[in-house]
C-alpha cells in the first residue's frame, strides 16, 4: 500500500501531470513489486514561492523552475537495490514521457511498518491481530 504525493509548480500541465502519476505507478509495479491497483496519489499544484529548493543547486545538481516533488509513504523492507531502481525508473520514465529534465525529479521514499496503514473502514488490514 503505497501513498505518493507529488508536487508541481502550478504551470504544469494535466498531461504532464498525469503522465507523472503513471510513471510513478508503473515505476511501483515493475519495479517495487506494488501489487496492482494499489494506487493511491495525492497531486498538489504550488505557486512559484511554495516550492524551495536550492537556487545554486545541491550535491552538484541544479535545478529549474520545472521542480517535481515525489514523497512515496510505503511498507518497509525493499532493498537499497530496489530503491536505487526505483529512483533510476522515475527519472528516466518522467524525461521519455515529458521531455522534463532528470535533475528536476526530486523523490524522497518513507518506509513505515505495516500496521501503519488504515485503508478505510477504521480497519488496521495488515497489522497484528
Amino acid at each position: 500500500m503505497p501513498l505518493a504525493r507529488i508536487d508541481v509548480p502550478h504551470h504544469t500541465s494535466r498531461a504532464v501531470l498525469e503522465a507523472i502519476s503513471d510513471t510513478v505507478y508503473e515505476a511501483m509495479l515493475t519495479v517495487a513489486g506494488v501489487p496492482a491497483h494499489d494506487k493511491f496519489q495525492v497531486i498538489s499544484r504550488h505557486a512559484p514561492d511554495e516550492l524551495v529548493y536550492p537556487s545554486n543547486g545541491y550535491l552538484g545538481v541544479h535545478y529549474s523552475a520545472n521542480i517535481v516533488f515525489i514523497q512515496v509513504t510505503w511498507n518497509a523492507g525493499r532493498t537499497t537495490a530496489v530503491k536505487r531502481a526505483f529512483y533510476r525508473a522515475v527519472a528516466d520514465g518522467i524525461h521519455v514521457a515529458t521531455g522534463m529534465r532528470t535533475e528536476d525529479v526530486i523523490i524522497s521514499l518513507v518506509d513505515v511498518q505495516p500496521e501503519n496503514w488504515s485503508l478505510g473502514t477504521g480497519a488496521m488490514p495488515y497489522g497484528p491481530a
